[in-house]
């Protein structure tokens, strides 16, 4: 059975615009033969049961992430795709060391500069999204993925990149300046600075903290590449998963022509050597990808590609209903909050047997989460419900008061009777 690999789709002439779906690209190119698999820019995360992408779809079985695909292919092929296979026990460890510090530090660099940093987002990143998804999650899914990106790093204090966040933390401190009466509304200036001013302003306040970051990064991968062609082996004992997993990373921090390519050019000036590396790699595995490998059906006159690609399935209307269910329910506080107590308990469920004490905490936390949520329902419930009883009740007083008030004018008017007399009064008729 042909294996099939669910990825985000191409960007930047690359085969996809996520680091892990790249690494795991990387990784089936180089132990899987070419017929027993197929590469599916879905770019919908909904495809896969756990909602993530990479998936690996063996007939049923679906296999999400990088590390998982790795052991799911180690022991479907009896250790015959496994590009670990001959490390030695010390090798291993430093494997296992390596790739978890380049997930780690790789990660909140891309963030930054393809997600946090405004011009590379909106010119670069947001119209590649854009060119792969399809409706709805063209509108639906770039804003989280946006919102997450800045989450990951907002501990980093660098926030300043999003021009956004900057003229939103300045409407914020104006509206409190007016709100506290320090100032006289009319006698605040309005902000003037201008996109480039602004750029040089944020440039200069985030660039010493950039630096140290990339360095982080950047300097120990130089130190441990040392002149070899893979990170571990020398040419002839080949790559290993950790270059699959680098070659992922650094790829989308060296290939992307943003405006803002500061992530590009502390790469090239802190690691030489591992931007060759990454550039000679990138050509042997991926080649020059465009969108028209992925997307174009099979069919039409498409360029050739060294990947065994092919076209993903148009959405269905169950599944755009479902997004648009889901989208909406995320976004209902109530309904939010009870579907984050059930991705919680499954996530944890799923992720590996749990001890007494975990089970233990996970029971005392979705209780507790339970109750809040209860709690928010019956707040609601007993809102709406006096809303609607005041609804019902005050026209009824209203329409009882206006009656009585007639009543009373009534009751006050007071008769009085006249007799017109026969004849025209006269003038001494009062005399």
């Amino acid at each position: 059975m042909v294996l099939e690999l669910h990825v985000w789709g191409p960007a930047f002439s690359l085969p996809s615009i996520d680091a892990q779906c790249l690494a795991t690209i990387a990784y089936l190119s180089l132990t899987v033969p070419k017929d027993d698999w197929v590469l599916v820019a879905s770019s919908d995360p909904s495809v896969s049961p756990t909602c993530e992408l990479p998936a690996l779809k063996d007939g049923k079985t679906w296999v999400s992430r990088f590390r998982n695909i790795v052991d799911y292919l180690r022991q479907y092929s009896n250790g015959d795709w496994d590009l670990d296979q001959n490390l030695s026990g010390l090798e291993k460890a430093d494997n296992i060391a390596f790739s978890a510090f380049l997930e780690s530090r790789a990660q909140s660099l891309l963030d930054l500069s393809l997600y946090v940093t405004s011009q590379n987002y909106y010119n670069c990143t947001s119209p590649s999204y854009g060119a792969i998804l399809q409706w709805p999650n063209q509108w639906i899914l770039p804003p989280q993925i946006h919102t997450a990106a800045k989450a990951r790093t907002e501990h980093l204090g660098l926030s300043s990149l999003d021009l956004e966040a900057i003229e939103e933390q300045r409407k914020r401190d104006h509206s409190a300046a007016v709100a506290a009466g320090q100032v006289p509304k009319n006698l605040i200036p309005r902000p003037r600075d201008s996109v480039s001013s602004l750029l040089g302003k944020t440039s200069q306040q985030n660039q010493f903290k950039l630096e140290a970051l990339t360095a982080e990064l950047f300097e120990p991968l130089e130190e441990i590449l040392g002149g070899k062609e893979y990170f571990l082996h020398t040419s002839e004992a080949g790559p290993t998963s950790l270059d699959c997993l680098a070659l992922g990373y650094l790829s989308l921090a060296l290939v992307p022509e943003v405006p803002n390519s500061w992530l590009r050019d502390a790469m090239r000036s802190k690691a030489p050597q591992v931007t060759e590396y990454t550039e000679r790699q990138r050509k042997k595995i991926f080649g020059i990808v465009e969108i028209d490998h992925a997307l174009l059906p099979d069919g039409a006159k498409k360029p050739s590609s060294i990947l065994p690609w092919q076209v993903p399935q148009r959405a269905r209307l169950a599944t755009l209903g479902s997004t648009l269910l889901n989208t909406i329910a995320d976004s209902t506080p109530i309904w939010k909050d009870i579907r984050s107590n059930n991705r919680l308990k499954e996530a944890l469920e799923e992720s590996r047997p749990l001890s007494g004490q975990e089970k233990k905490w996970l029971s005392e936390t979705t209780r507790a989460k339970t109750i809040d949520v209860w709690l928010s329902v019956g707040s609601v419930v007993g809102g709406i419900a006096a809303l609607i009883g005041y609804m019902a009740l005050t026209p009824s007083n209203r329409h009882s008061h206006f009656e009585g008030e007639d009543e009373d004018e009534d009751e006050g008017v007071m008769e009085y009777d006249y007799e017109i007399p026969a004849q025209p009064m006269q003038v001494g008729d009062f005399l």
